[in-house]
């Protein structure tokens, strides 16, 4: 059984509004996907989110977005392909100097909220986040959802030489397809710990979920996304670490 890999938003704070709870979620993780400035952060809050994982020995991502401030970068915008394309490759670069400057390697890409889903969802979107990753070290991945089934993105990369992620959640509802439940939608959200951490280890075994339709969803998954931006989801990833240690042990 491969590893499953866990990893977090990080460096999400602006100036001096914090978001998230980095130092207390770091040391859990082996994955920072770090905001690059459209969606959140700035250049002291992205330096200093180096640090930390260079600190903990975490590897860093590249966490772009669409320039959305006021929105979280959760709103889907209308962009053309070739304007993707250049704000990812623009964001990338903006990480990877303050990677330079700490001595951290950048090692895959992550897109944020609305980029993220629509990349997903419209193949013309993830070719274009391709492009600019394929630009920019084509030998980075690029991290994007797990779904029932992946064939299309396993296509698409392809095409484009990029290796592909496999991201699954453990705090968060699937539908039929393999697609996140709508934040709109009751239920959407996984607050119970001992259920987060059972769809974790379900996930990590290669264990059928409860899909919202009520069919059985298998997830196969590079990598486990996890939230840290309150006490009760701090408790929920060292829980989630321990069980997946455990798993480990049991395969040696």
């Amino acid at each position: 059984m491969p590893k499953l890999l866990l990893n977090a938003d990080m460096g999400e704070s602006f100036g001096p509004w914090p978001m998230g709870m980095d130092h207390e979620v770091m040391p859990h993780v082996d994955l920072a996907n770090v905001a690059c400035g459209f969606h959140a952060s700035d250049p002291d809050v992205m330096r200093m989110t180096l640090r930390l994982a260079r600190k903990h020995g975490v590897r860093v991502g590249a966490h772009p977005a669409y320039p959305d401030l006021v929105g979280f970068g959760r709103r889907s915008m209308a962009c053309s392909a070739e304007e993707i394309e250049n704000l990812v490759l623009y964001q990338l670069g903006a990480l990877s100097g303050l990677c330079r400057a700490e001595g951290v390697d950048l090692v895959y890409v992550k897109p944020h909220g609305a980029l993220y889903n629509d990349m997903a969802r419209e193949p013309e979107i993830m070719s274009a986040v391709m492009r600019a990753i394929v630009s920019f070290d084509a030998a980075l991945p690029l991290m994007t959802m797990a779904t029932r089934d992946t064939s299309a993105a396993s296509r698409i990369a392809k095409q484009h030489g990029v290796i592909l992620w496999f991201e699954a959640f453990a705090d968060r509802a699937y539908d039929g397809e393999g697609r996140l439940v709508s934040r709109r939608e009751p239920g959407a959200v996984h607050h119970d710990p001992d259920v987060i951490v059972d769809q974790a280890v379900r996930i990590a075994r290669g264990q059928p979920l409860s899909a919202s339709d009520g069919s059985e969803l298998v997830l196969a998954a590079d990598t486990l996304c996890v939230h840290g931006d309150n006490p009760e989801s701090i408790a929920a990833v060292k829980s989630i670490r321990q069980a997946l240690e455990a798993l480990d042990e049991e395969h040696c």
